[in-house]
């Protein structure tokens, strides 16, 4: 299993300290071994997340990092002209030494795609039409008039990851062999309200794996919210005040700090606490790759480097992962 650090960019700050804090947390993971980092892409709303341009700010990091892979958790492809995604990630792709992975999906937010001139209610034809002109210029196609990308990204279609909550999301990814996105929480079906998060996410995985080619390497990335604290008492204060915050995925029978906590599928605590918790989700039995975020409980950056140094030296170990032993310049 490798380990992955997932942000959001959602510091208590102003947009550009937002991003060096972000730059600081992945040079941090990288320097503890961590095996790769992904950011996100939301817009205009900086509450739900701090970044719109995701590979600009990967370019950043990549100068300060050596190994860590880097990673887009996602890109909103139907809001992206895709030859200009394949351009991009094409460049930053050599100048990160090949340490690109592009997560992509259809996007959550209705209200952000008229000012893009597109229409929600068409994000997932819009969706299916640009991978597939994605995936065209990364493998070489005629992109119109006798024009193929430059330069080429024969790599990258191997690093492609799609992003889905369903069923039919999954089976989709494994048809085409790409890598398989799980949330770190999503929303319960009406008559299951209080489903676990493995529940929903079984037959997901099942499907991805189910339609994966003969021979295809499954590849299972499952984000998970972990906050690890020197104490349960310190990750509770601020759980308190981090998931108050936040919009419940479902109606809850009461608003208490545990019931808050199930709802948005937290596993925080001490290191034992969140090893523990971790190991009681049977989805990592079959995930490949098992990305860690501190949101929605969103301390403040002292406490998420803490968070990290904690996982990569006590809660992954327990998990059976092993941190690279390979140099870094963080």
């Amino acid at each position: 299993m490798r380990l992955g650090f997932f942000t959001r960019v959602l510091d208590d700050a102003p947009p550009g300290e937002r991003y060096r804090l972000a730059a600081e947390q992945i040079a941090h993971a990288e320097a503890h071994g961590f095996d790769s980092a992904w950011v996100a892409q939301h817009h205009f709303d900086g509450s739900e997340g701090g970044l719109p341009a995701p590979l600009v700010l990967l370019s950043h990091v990549a100068a300060r990092t050596s190994r860590i892979r880097l990673g887009t958790g996602i890109i909103t492809l139907p809001l992206e002209d895709p030859v200009r995604v394949a351009e991009d990630t094409a460049v930053l792709d050599l100048l990160t030494g090949g340490r690109l992975e592009v997560g992509v999906g259809s996007g959550g937010t209705p209200s952000s795609f008229a000012p893009f001139g597109r229409d929600s209610a068409r994000r997932s034809a819009d969706y299916a039409e640009h991978l597939a002109l994605l995936l065209k210029a990364w493998t070489g196609g005629d992109l119109g008039g006798g024009n193929r990308l430059y330069p080429p990204a024969p790599r990258l279609p191997g690093a492609l990851w799609e992003a889905t909550f369903s069923v039919a999301g999954g089976a989709r990814a494994g048809r085409a062999g790409h890598g398989l996105m799980l949330s770190r929480t999503q929303p319960r079906p009406a008559d299951d309200p209080q489903a676990s998060l493995a529940d929903i996410q079984r037959p997901i995985v099942d499907a991805y794996l189910d339609h994966l080619p003969p021979g295809a390497e499954p590849r299972v990335a499952a984000s998970r919210t972990a906050f690890v604290a020197d104490s349960r008492a310190e990750a509770l204060r601020y759980a308190e005040r981090g998931l108050g915050r936040g919009r419940l995925p479902f109606e809850l029978p009461s608003d208490d700090l545990d019931s808050r906590i199930a709802a948005f599928d937290v596993h925080l605590g001490t290191p034992e606490d969140v090893a523990e918790s971790l190991r009681a989700d049977p989805t990592l039995d079959r995930a490949t790759d098992l990305i860690l975020q501190v949101h929605s409980v969103d301390p403040p950056h002292p406490l998420i480097l803490r968070s990290i140094e904690l996982l990569a030296t006590e809660v992954a170990p327990a998990l059976g992962w092993l941190p690279s032993t390979e140099s870094s310049t963080a």
